[in-house]
């Protein structure tokens, strides 16, 4: 650490927001101050796709998943996850 960081009580969110993006944190911190971490229970980002599957499948899927008592569409996310990493 090069020097101590004094962070001070804020009014409101735009003050606080002015103190830290007008902040050059490498004036008080060394690259060997950080420690990695992890935050478990954060749900990854997910975007929406399109994807055109015969009518056939996409109600084969939504059987199954009905017998899985799951949503057809959490279900098609674990069959792309198997595929993807049982290699």
């Amino acid at each position: 650490m090069k020097k101590q960081l004094s962070i001070p009580k804020f009014k409101n969110e735009d003050e606080e927001a002015r103190f830290w993006s007008s902040l050059d944190l490498s004036e008080y911190l060394e690259p060997s101050d950080f420690e990695r971490v992890s935050f478990p229970n954060l749900k990854p980002t997910t975007r929406p796709i399109s994807i055109r599957i015969p009518e056939y499948l996409l109600n084969r899927v939504k059987e199954e998943a009905n017998a899985l008592n799951i949503p057809y569409q959490s279900l098609i996310k674990q069959y792309i996850y198997k595929g993807v990493f049982s290699s």
